[in-house]
């Protein structure tokens, strides 16, 4: 038996229940890992309010790093003890200990720490998704300028790392002072504070009138149409998160009309679905943030029993940067 999180129906955060759950063996291609640290992502907040339904009852959690306790038949690339970091798989990492797929489950350098990993990956992977393979038509070269909504949280702060490391010009965006602050503190060229200013008319400005060739917003339904009048003719618009609620449909023709613009909604698990995919993705990531071009900060810290606390703050928009629950 093992501690987990568990919901038995969807709603809000005190929907999310600390109960005692069989956790079993690894059967063919699985691992059982023990976790040291879970991370909690927005997308959480999703799969526990029914936003993006699944089965009943539900074991939140797309994160984790840990130890690995026994290996299933045929797996390879993992055995016992050694340390693991994962995103993705089915759901279910809000827990001390889980069974699962293997195949998003990547070694973990003895360099990264175990909280340190269950904030970067998913967020972390996703990035790295977006700024190296979720391009526009020319691609991305040094000096280029790109806007980046919500540039305070984690993905974002993640993101003004990265783009500098690549010597690309981010317009962040984000709702306080203080979080634009942050956001240039952690490599953004420019920030703007969407509350105080027009955030389309702020990115002709700094572009000279051109606009930028991607916006990748992980905001939604508010900040949509803002994001594709900030787009160069041709440019890509990269609705990655629904933070604000679900982007409405759209008439395809609003994207000629503003200039003969590109549409994506792209997900991380599509990019590592396969083993060589995450792992491809994964060192990519670990040399990046192991080089110290991009650090992982991890501002706030749980206990397994206080995952409800976790979504009430996640879900007030005022939180910055990572959370994690600590289990070890």
């Amino acid at each position: 038996m093992t501690q987990a999180i568990r919901i038995t129906q969807f709603g809000g955060p005190d929907e999310l229940k600390l109960v005692e759950v069989p956790v079993g063996e690894p059967g063919p291609g699985e691992v059982r890992i023990r976790h040291h640290a879970v991370g909690i992502n927005y997308i959480d907040t999703y799969h526990r309010s029914g936003l993006y339904p699944n089965p009943l009852p539900l074991t939140p959690g797309q994160e984790g790093a840990g130890v690995i306790e026994a290996v299933g038949a045929g797996v390879t690339h993992l055995a016992v003890g050694d340390r693991a970091a994962y995103a993705g798989g089915p759901l279910g990492a809000y827990a001390q200990a889980r069974v699962m797929p293997a195949t998003a489950v990547v070694r973990l350098p003895d360099a990264i720490a175990f909280d340190t990993a269950a904030a970067l990956m998913l967020k972390g992977l996703t990035a790295q998704y977006l700024l190296r393979r979720t391009l526009p038509q020319a691609g991305l070269k040094a000096g280029d300028a790109i806007v980046f909504h919500a540039a305070a949280g984690g993905v974002g702060l993640i993101a003004c790392q990265w783009a500098r490391h690549l010597g690309l010009r981010l317009i962040a965006t984000a709702g306080s002072d203080d979080k634009c602050a942050l956001a240039l503190a952690h490599g953004a060229a420019h920030a703007i504070n969407y509350r105080r200013e027009d955030v389309a008319a702020r990115v002709r400005e700094l572009t000279g009138g051109r606009g930028v060739n991607v916006v990748y917003d992980g905001v939604g339904k508010d900040t949509f149409e803002a994001s594709l009048d900030c787009l160069a003719p041709l440019g890509l618009m990269v609705s990655f998160g629904n933070a604000s609620g679900k982007v409405p449909p759209v008439d395809i023709g609003l994207l000629a009309a503003k200039g003969s613009l590109h549409l994506t909604r792209p997900t991380l698990f599509t990019h590592i679905a396969t083993r060589e995919a995450v792992q491809a993705a994964a060192d990519e990531l670990f040399a990046v943030v192991q080089s110290g071009a991009v650090q992982i900060e991890v501002q706030r810290r749980y206990a397994l029993a206080d995952a409800a606390s976790a979504h009430r703050e996640l879900e007030s928009r005022q939180t910055v940067g990572a959370g994690v629950l600590v289990l070890g």
